[in-house]
């Protein structure tokens, strides 16, 4: 997705407001009367000053050693010495591969060229083009077997289905990102999702639906702002999803920016406020994860069904390295209104059930799905 990048000055003139489109928060900058002098120099392009690039990367940025249980100065200790003149970058790339393999966050990514290396929380699967067509198959034979006035949009990734059951509804969202394909912008993208929310919040369904099913179990992230963009379509009552804080000082792990709050306001469009069961799983990655958090306070019903999320949140932050190599990391936190974030373990579900599992598909079982449908029809 192609962002747009905003820069608002404030009136000092020693003062700016940054925000991208696709993303929600934003920076604040602060004027500097010159640029450092290593910002003045290219760096040396030999193995061991990008070794040491990417080890002060996540040393200056990466807020969740202590969590994780990770001495990343042992880290370095570690590997440090594996590293001289003649190391080559393939050589170089499985070094920090097996650095950030301790970490399993799927924010974390080596790349060089072709090749990227990445580890998922253990016992998780990150979404691919093959198994979302392989659930949304599933999903389809089964669950909506009996379902009508079922409708794809955004190139199949979003779907919705009136259930058999009077007055329930079924919406699977299997991405916030890639919705128009012919146009990476994010203003297409939102155009395509407001198609969709249209087409499927009209005023007659909003009155008459009495529960609604929201699938986010194959969902490999994208915009936090599409996101939050379906929630304002989900309230009456203006909240807060969560807030954001970032790293913002190399020497101390534990300073952070102010936390700051993203809204979720109610859409002038037509809503639905009533009960909403919200599938989760292992496979709900990144913006998947931070709708699942802005649905936490949602004013009205909300009951989460399924498994943990992936376990992260923050924006990526991408930081080239001398070499030509690259490294992707997170910086921020996204904290709920008690100040936890849930990077690493994932947000849990407050009812548990298995997620497309082995035993589910041989005995085409979707116990998730089914546990929704029951709720919602026994509080209607």
């Amino acid at each position: 997705m192609a962002p747009t990048v905003t820069v608002r000055p404030a009136p000092d003139g020693e003062h700016a407001r940054f925000g991208a489109d696709i993303a929600v928060g934003h920076r604040q900058l602060h004027r500097i009367g010159a640029l450092p002098a290593a910002c003045t120099r290219p760096p040396a392009a030999d193995p061991r000053t990008a070794f040491d690039v990417f080890w002060q990367s996540f040393e200056e940025n990466y807020p969740f050693f202590a969590a994780k249980g990770i001495d990343w100065h042992a880290v370095r200790d570690r590997y440090r010495p594996l590293v001289h003149k003649d190391t080559t970058r393939a050589r170089l790339f499985d070094i920090f591969s097996r650095m950030i393999t301790p970490l399993h966050d799927a924010h974390v990514l080596v790349l060089h060229g072709d090749r990227h290396y990445g580890v998922a929380r253990p016992g998780t699967v990150i979404p691919t083009g093959e198994l979302n067509d392989k659930v949304k198959r599933f999903v389809v034979a089964r669950d909506l077997a009996q379902a009508t006035d079922r409708q794809d949009f955004a190139g199949g990734l979003i779907t919705y289905a009136d259930l058999e059951q009077q007055g329930l509804g079924y919406l699977r969202i299997a991405s916030f990102d890639g919705y128009d394909r012919d146009n990476p912008s994010y203003t297409a993208q939102l155009a395509e999702l407001d198609r969709a929310l249209d087409t499927v919040l009209t005023p007659a369904r909003t009155r008459s639906l009495r529960g609604l099913v929201i699938d986010v179990r194959i969902n490999g992230g994208g915009s936090d702002a599409l996101g939050i963009r379906i929630a304002e379509r989900l309230t009456d009552t203006p909240y807060v999803a969560y807030s954001k804080r970032a790293r913002n000082d190399p020497a101390d792990p534990v300073m952070h920016t102010r936390p700051e709050p993203i809204p979720v306001n109610p859409s002038p469009k037509p809503r639905y406020t009533g009960p909403v069961a919200l599938l989760t799983g292992g496979s709900t990655v990144s913006a998947g994860e931070t709708f699942t958090q802005a649905l936490i306070d949602r004013p009205g019903r909300t009951v989460r069904i399924g498994r943990p999320t992936q376990g992260v949140f923050s924006d990526v932050m991408t930081r080239g390295l001398p070499d030509g190599m690259a490294v992707w990391l997170p910086n921020e936190e996204y904290l709920t209104r008690d100040d936890h974030t849930f990077d690493g373990t994932g947000i849990p579900p407050q009812i548990s059930e298995p997620v497309f599992t082995d035993e589910e598909f041989t005995k085409n079982r979707d116990s998730a799905f089914d546990r929704a449908v029951a709720l919602l029809r026994s509080a209607r």
